[in-house]
């Protein structure tokens, strides 16, 4: 199947791997992962020739980049390969899914075709995961392989990165949600990979913080200590000046202590202090490594933004003399145009560098902003390629950011000033320099931006760093990342491990057949993003997504959950929706349940008196009799609402149907729907009852002896379905 491609030795190598194990492909960037999985998609379809070939990765661009490898390389109809964004409508892609042999997606979409079922993974033969570092902690990722593992008749799973992690536990995790069993590592210094790598020299470049800016640092630097030493007093830090690192844990420490109930005026207050510290010290960042105009920016919205909103931290850092004059200072030397000295620096590179193609890597959107300007103003021919959020008009399109990259690669500019989306697997061949305008402290990243420079001939990359400031903390901190998680993938490499050990047996193949117990949640479609939706599909639960007019997940046909996190249900006192919703779950269903999830003291959530909260609690358990259930978190919820929908529906063996909105229904449902209700029916009946009388009417009309003919259908249960049709109505 594959064309105008000859592998590589190591290629062929990682490639023998993968044909009999799950298996996580560690490459440097621009040495072919892609044409390593093309491999494995032309083995699995020779395999299993009625299968599918699935290839996920973060971004549009990256997925067009996989669709034109494949479109070069393959020999399959194009009609038969198919692009899966969020650009297309999910019922469009259901259509797509049935006709597709290979399906090249991002993870979003794919998670809610999954969830929704519009998309079946039972004939996927392969996966691929690229970028796999990204699968950690909620990422779509970890959901979609797991879903995988669980329903694939042949599963084989193939994660591929260049860089998995910094720390053990960072790439354990990544192995662990892939389900690997095999880690193969390539590096720069291995003798097969060795004659591919192009020479990346890589120059540090200082520069000298320009002097009118230290006025600007000293002011926020005392602002910063004022408030540590008022930390320092009310016993929260030791110590007057704290790292950002320490801010981040103190802050996570006290926030705990006020969701235990712990409401005391000095914490409250502290927890005021560290978060102004927070914006002083990013102040100090943007100023440090930016210049004046984003410092500017940043000051001016917290100003404007002070003016509504109800945030102290905001409110009194505004209103502090020290921020006053550090902003007036900013001002005076954004209005002279002062910049910062790497702006200026940058120039003079670019000028001995015109003809070269150059990607400028900067960590803020303004400098991005401001850098593609000054390019500009000097006659360069340059452009900004960021992310789709808008701000400030900067934002670009998909569309916008894939008409970009063609042109640059086309050579109709020859200088990209980028935000961190440029930094994953963005095929540009022919990179001559790569800039970073700062020193970042994620070795992934580092490794990422460099490896856009030096795929088909020497490359260059040029780091700015300007001197005695934070930015020589983040040259030093990606540097030991970096050589730590090289020290870690040797140690994988020279040691053979198992992450998971796989049930080879036909056991696995016989569960996926056969679902014993399968437990149904129907669950209201608007909480389809939810994490409780997916944990409850890990629990292996059957979700369906309706429409419904009350609660929002029916565990029975006789128990209905009304879901409010502790935010939401002191909100829906104030503006009175929660008497409403309870008065129609008690009025529509046998057992009505109320759970309130989250870990909060929800006394102290909004300013309400604690009687309106108690005295609600109150109403609903004593004069509605509805049950109240606490949880702190998705996870635990999802698991409560599995136990009750497998107590129902197993163990105690009660039908299970839904009376729902009947415009979301076909007319088979509507009738369904309608003979379900009658006593003793459900759905179980519902069919055999219209297969065997083909109409409602004629279902109402049976005499009992022909009702009885049904199975399951005795006398008493055929007699209770006539009283119900025949007995005249009794107003109250």
């Amino acid at each position: 199947m594959i064309k105008n491609f000859k592998p590589r030795l190591y290629q062929e190598t990682i490639f023998n791997s993968c044909t009999t194990n799950n298996t996580l492909i560690v490459l440097p960037t621009g040495l072919g992962k892609t044409n390593i999985f093309l491999m494995i998609a032309a083995f699995r379809l020779k395999q299993y020739p009625n299968s599918k070939i699935l290839l996920i990765g973060p971004t549009k661009p990256l997925i067009d980049q996989y669709y034109y490898v494949f479109q070069k390389h393959f020999d399959i109809k194009e009609e038969d390969m198919n692009i899966f964004t969020g650009m297309i409508k999910p019922e469009k892609r259901a259509e797509l899914w049935k006709k597709s042999k290979i399906i090249f997606s991002t993870p979003q979409g794919l998670e809610n075709d999954i969830i929704t079922k519009r998309i079946d993974l039972k004939e996927v033969s392969l996966l691929g995961v690229d970028e796999a570092h990204r699968a950690v902690g909620d990422y779509s990722y970890v959901f979609i392989v797991k879903e995988y593992e669980k329903k694939a008749r042949f599963p084989r799973i193939i994660g591929m990165t260049a860089s998995p992690g910094s720390n053990t536990e960072k790439i354990m995790e990544v192995c662990k949600n892939l389900f690997v069993e095999k880690v193969e590592i390539k590096t720069e210094k291995d003798g097969d990979v060795k004659p591919y790598i192009k020479e990346i020299n890589v120059e540090w470049i200082q520069v000298e913080l320009p002097h009118l800016f230290y006025k600007i640092i000293s002011i926020l630097k005392n602002c910063s200590k004022q408030r540590a030493k008022d930390l320092k007093s009310h016993g929260i830090v030791n110590q007057s000046l704290i790292s950002k690192k320490d801010i981040l844990i103190t802050l996570g420490k006290l926030q705990g202590q006020i969701a235990k109930g712990n409401k005391s005026f000095e914490l409250l207050k502290s927890i005021s202090l560290l978060a102004e510290i927070i914006k002083v010290e990013h102040a100090l960042e943007l100023l440090e490594t930016q210049g004046v105009k984003p410092l500017f920016f940043y000051m001016q919205n917290m100003i404007e933004s002070s003016k509504h909103t109800k945030v102290k931290a905001v409110k009194n850092l505004v209103n502090d003399e020290e921020f006053k004059t550090a902003f007036e200072e900013t001002e005076k030397l954004y209005s002279e145009g002062k910049k910062h000295s790497k702006l200026i620096k940058l120039v003079e590179i670019i000028k001995q560098n015109k003809n070269k193609k150059t990607i400028i890597f900067s960590q803020f959107r303004e400098s991005a902003t401001e850098i593609t300007e000054e390019l500009i103003n000097n006659k360069f021919k340059a452009k900004t390629f960021v992310g789709q959020a808008k701000r400030r008009n900067s934002g670009l399109t998909q569309k916008k950011q894939k008409e970009m990259m063609d042109s640059f690669r086309n050579n109709e500019f020859n200088i990209l000033v980028a935000t961190s989306v440029a930094e994953e697997g963005l095929d540009i061949p022919l990179v001559d320099l790569v800039i970073f305008y700062e020193p970042i402290p994620s070795a992934i990243r580092t490794i990422q931006r460099r490896g856009r420079t030096g795929r088909q001939d020497k490359g260059k990359v040029i780091i700015l760093m300007t001197k005695n400031t934070r930015e020589e903390g983040y040259r030093w901190s990606s540097f030991h990342k970096e050589k730590r998680m090289n020290r870690i993938l040797n140690n994988l490499k020279n040691k053979v491990q198992l992450f998971v050990k796989k049930d080879n047996n036909l056991n696995k193949y016989i569960k996926k057949e056969e679902q014993k117990e399968e437990i149904k949640v129907i669950i209201d479609f608007r909480e389809k993003g939810s994490k409780l939706v997916k944990e409850l599909i890990n629990l292996g639960a059957d979700i369906d997504l309706k429409s419904m007019n009350q609660g929002d997940f029916l565990l029975s046909k006789r128990v209905c959950v009304e879901l409010k996190t502790q935010e939401d249900f002191v909100n829906s006192i104030l503006d009175g929706r929660l008497l409403t919703q309870i008065k129609e779950l008690k009025k529509n269903f046998e057992k009505p349940l109320l759970v309130i999830q989250g870990n909060q003291d929800i006394y102290s959530i909004r300013r309400i008196h604690p009687n309106a909260i108690k005295g609600m609690i109150a109403t609903i358990a004593i004069s509605y009799g509805i049950p109240l259930i606490s949880t702190k978190d998705h996870i635990e919820t999802a698991s409560l609402f599995y136990v009750i929908a497998k107590r129902e529906q197993i163990d105690k063996n009660r039908e299970f149907y839904m009376h729902t909105d009947k415009k979301t229904m076909s007319l088979n449902e509507q009738q369904e729907y309608i003979i379900s209700a009658f006593p003793g029916v459900g759905t179980v009946l519902a069919r055999p009852l219209l297969e065997k009388f083909e109409s409602i009417k004629n279902v109402i009309n049976a005499p009992i002896n022909k009702l009885m003919e049904i199975e399951k259908i005795g006398e008493i249960k055929a007699k209770r379905i006539k009283e119900i049709i025949e007995k005249k109505y009794k107003k109250n």
